[in-house]
């Protein structure tokens, strides 16, 4: 069974950093490429960030780029969000999801295409 658990959100000022991290069952993820997403309160679940399978393609939301790096240590069976100069209206649960395939392309902010989910780990940025 895939099994995906987060950790390292929590409460933290505007401006600060938080490094969340996703860790994954040894046989799927590898061979997997991977992605974060969030929800705020009151709002839908959206896209953040992605990485391929071997870690050299990334991708970004908008909203979090040049603040938030995606990084992955297929040794440790782990991928990693670092978020730097958050803001308040990066408070949300932060969820770690496998997707379908090795390499993502175009389907990288694509729900559907991600099979498996954390339980999710809450960072909250206060002002």
């Amino acid at each position: 069974q895939v099994q995906l658990v987060e950790s390292g959100g929590g409460g933290v000022q505007a401006g600060g950093s938080l490094r969340l991290s996703c860790a994954a069952s040894r046989h799927t993820f590898i061979d997997y490429a991977m992605g974060w997403f969030r929800q705020a309160p009151g709002k839908e679940r959206e896209f953040v960030s992605a990485i391929g399978g071997s870690g050299r393609s990334t991708y970004y939301a908008d909203s979090v780029k040049g603040r938030f790096t995606i990084s992955r240590d297929n040794a440790e069976n782990t991928v990693y969000l670092l978020m730097n100069n958050l803001k308040p209206e990066d408070t949300a649960v932060y969820y770690c999801a496998r997707h379908q395939r090795y390499f993502i392309g175009a389907s990288y902010n694509r729900m559907s295409e991600y099979e498996y989910w954390g339980q999710g780990t809450q960072v909250t940025v206060s002002s």
